[in-house]
C-alpha cells in the first residue's frame, strides 16, 4: 500500500503541468480520478502512437491515475463533479480561477459541499496582478522567467527556450509540496483550503536563487547572474571521440586531478586555480583550459581517470544511449511492461523509494473513458442511470481495446 492509499483526488487538469503533479499523487498510492472533457487531454494526440490517442507524452504523465469523460459545460456533468468532489480529498485543476467560476466550480461552490477538500489550482499568474487573466504556456514563462535571456548572456547567438516543458514539470513538483503540506495541515485542523500555485511566480523564484545576484542587494553590487553558470565554455567538454561531462569543482577535486593528469603544482603555480575564489573569479579562464585539456583525451579514457580521482563525471547521452545505461538498468529504471491496449512500452520508475510503503505503478496510462462506468457504479447510479447519461453525451466511456493480434 502506497503512502497515500486511502485518498481519494480529482484530477481535472490536462497537458503536462498538472498530470504531471497527480501522477505522483497516483504512484504514491492515492486513488486519481481523471476527468476529461468529450475532446479528451491535447496531449493524448502528441507523437508516435499504436493507437489513437495514446500518445507517448501521454503515457509518460498519466500513469496510476483512472479516466472517466464528464461534459462539465452541461448541468448534470457538474453535479457529477460536484458529487465526485463530496468524499474527495483534494480537487486539482490547471485552468484559469475565471474559467473554473464560469463553470460552476469555485472554491467556494466547492467547499460548501465538502469543507475537508484541497482545491489546488496550477495556472499562469498570481490573481493579484494585472496578468491574472492571461493564457500562459511552458515558453512563455520561460522567457518572462528569463531562461532564453540566460542562453545569451552565456554564448547563444539569439535566445532559445530549454528544449524541454520545464516550467511545467517545476511547477507541478511544486504543487505536489503544496498538495501534500495543505493534506498534512488538515489532518491536524481538520479544514480543507485553497492552494494556489502560479507558473511565473514559481519559475522566477527558481531561477533567479541562482541569478539574482548583486540585485538581492540594495543598491544592487552588480547586474546579476551566476557567472559559473554562465561562463560560455560551461557545456560538455569535447573529447578526442566524443563529449563527457565533468565538473571539477572543490579544492581537493582540483588538487587530485592535476595530480592525475601530471600538473600538481598548477594551483601554486597560476593564482587563478589557487582556491576555489579565485577560479570563480576567473571562471572564463579555467573553463577555456578544460575545453581544451578534454580534446587530449578519448572520452572513456576521461571518465576512467575521473572515476579513479572520485570526481564527478557522467556520460553524455543521446535518447537512445540513456536507455542502455547500465546504472538505469541495475536500479530498474526503465522497465518493459505490456499494457493492455498498447502492447509492450517502456515506462520509467518513479525515483522516489520508500522503505516502508514502496511506491509502485499500480495502472498504466489509460484508455479516455476507459473507468467512467466503474466510476459511475461507485456513485451509487445504476444502469439504468449510465445508459441515459452515456446516450445524451453527459458521459463517454472507452470502447474495449483492441486484442493483440488486431493491434499487429
Amino acid at each position: 500500500m502506497g503512502p497515500l492509499s486511502g485518498l481519494k483526488v480529482i484530477d481535472l487538469t490536462a497537458v503536462l503541468m498538472g498530470p504531471y503533479a497527480t501522477q505522483f499523487l497516483g504512484d504514491f498510492g492515492a486513488d486519481v480520478i481523471k476527468v476529461e472533457p468529450p475532446s479528451g487531454d491535447l496531449v493524448r494526440s502528441i507523437g508516435p502512437g499504436r493507437s489513437p490517442s495514446m500518445g507517448p507524452i501521454f503515457l509518460n504523465a498519466n500513469r496510476s491515475k483512472r479516466s472517466i469523460v464528464v461534459n462539465l459545460k452541461t448541468a448534470e456533468g457538474r453535479l457529477l463533479l460536484l458529487d465526485l468532489c463530496r468524499e474527495a480529498d483534494a480537487l486539482v485543476y490547471n485552468i484559469r480561477p475565471a474559467a473554473m467560476a464560469r463553470l460552476g466550480l469555485s472554491y467556494e461552490e466547492v467547499s460548501a459541499i465538502n469543507p475537508r477538500i484541497i482545491y489546488a489550482g496550477l495556472y499562469g499568474y498570481g490573481q493579484d496582478g494585472r496578468y491574472a487573466r492571461r493564457p500562459a504556456y511552458d515558453d512563455l514563462i520561460q522567457g518572462g522567467a528569463t531562461l532564453p535571456y540566460l542562453f545569451m548572456l552565456s554564448g547563444s547567438s539569439e535566445p532559445r527556450y530549454v528544449p524541454s516543458a520545464i516550467a511545467d514539470r517545476i511547477v507541478g513538483l511544486t504543487a505536489l509540496s503544496g498538495i501534500l503540506a495543505a493534506l498534512l495541515e488538515r489532518d491536524r485542523s481538520g479544514r480543507g483550503q485553497r492552494v494556489d500555485v502560479p507558473m511565473f511566480e514559481t519559475m522566477v523564484g527558481f531561477i533567479l536563487g541562482d541569478h539574482l545576484g548583486g540585485l538581492t542587494f540594495d543598491p544592487p553590487l552588480d547586474a546579476g547572474g551566476y557567472a559559473r553558470q554562465l561562463a560560455r565554455d560551461r557545456r560538455p567538454f569535447r573529447t578526442a571521440d566524443g563529449h563527457v561531462c565533468a565538473l571539477v569543482y572543490t579544492d581537493d577535486h582540483w588538487r587530485r586531478f592535476l595530480e592525475a593528469i601530471g600538473q600538481p603544482d598548477l594551483m601554486q603555480t597560476d593564482p587563478r586555480f589557487a582556491s576555489f575564489g579565485a577560479r570563480m573569479e576567473h571562471v572564463a579562464h579555467v573553463y577555456g583550459w578544460l575545453t581544451e585539456l578534454f580534446a587530449t583525451r578519448s572520452s572513456a579514457e576521461w571518465i576512467a581517470l575521473l572515476d579513479e580521482t572520485d570526481i564527478p563525471v557522467m556520460a553524455m547521452h543521446s535518447f537512445e544511449t540513456v536507455l542502455e545505461d547500465p546504472h538505469l538498468a541495475e536500479v530498474g529504471f526503465f522497465q518493459r511492461v505490456e499494457h493492455p491496449s498498447e502492447g509492450e512500452i517502456v515506462t520509467m520508475a518513479n525515483p522516489v523509494r520508500m522503505s516502508a510503503t514502496p511506491v509502485e505503478t499500480r495502472r498504466l496510462a489509460p484508455r479516455m473513458g476507459e473507468h467512467t462506468v466503474e466510476v459511475l457504479r461507485e456513485l451509487g447510479a445504476d444502469e439504468d442511470r449510465i445508459s441515459t447519461l452515456l446516450e445524451r453525451g453527459i458521459v463517454a466511456a472507452a470502447a474495449q481495446p483492441a486484442s493483440q493480434d488486431e493491434r499487429g
